[in-house]
């Protein structure tokens, strides 16, 4: 039988694995700038600039909208999580989500909107980096992480920490990683029979 992950030791990122933030992205463009042009298919690459022909001010204006929280009425989660997440927490009693956001504040009450089983059990990490990911895993003794951003994937296999890569249109590049395209497929790769709880 293939190798399966440990619920107990597994933590997730929140923009694009969760929360399909770039479908956000996509929609306040059309609503608030009038911009119809972009497609989620478009965003090839984590640096919006690089894949956009929006203009920086846009770009960064949308982005602020995001991250202040104004437009989590449209902020969805990807199909499946929630039902995962709420099982993984009922059994585990932890739910650890590390996020490269230079704040999480806008984020507690949408997770308990979409989690209110497993609300008390979240414990949501915003790191301000990427690169600071790993301090936070490495506390919580997490050994896997799933994350939509290829180069973080590589900062962590660095560290020790085995990446799952959520399929995404911005990290179509050759990797050695485990990757899922979506959440029914991580599910298969979880041990909800055998998971240990950390120490």
């Amino acid at each position: 039988m293939a190798y399966r992950f440990d619920p107990a030791r597994m933590a997730f990122d929140f923009d694009g694995v969760l929360a399909d933030t770039m479908r956000l992205f996509v929609d306040i463009a059309r609503i608030e700038f009038g911009i119809a042009s972009i497609r989620y298919e478009d965003i090839t690459d984590y640096n919006l600039e690089v894949c956009l022909t929006l203009k920086p001010d846009i770009i960064d204006a949308i982005i602020v909208r995001i991250l202040d929280g104004r437009f989590n009425a449209w902020l969805q989660p990807f199909p499946g999580a929630t039902d995962i997440l709420t099982k993984i927490g009922l059994q585990t009693e932890r739910l650890l989500f590390v996020t490269a956001r230079p704040s999480a504040d806008s984020l507690d009450k949408w997770l308990g909107q979409i989690l209110p089983k497993v609300a008390a059990n979240i414990e949501m990490v915003a790191t301000g980096s990427f690169d600071n990911k790993v301090d936070i895993l490495v506390k919580h003794k997490v050994t896997h992480f799933v994350e939509d951003r290829l180069e973080t994937c590589f900062t962590l296999a660095g560290a020790g920490i085995h990446p799952i890569l959520f399929r995404q249109p911005w990290n179509r590049r050759a990797h050695p990683f485990t990757e899922v395209a979506d959440w029914h497929q991580l599910a298969k790769l979880i041990d909800f029979n055998g998971h240990n709880s950390i120490q």
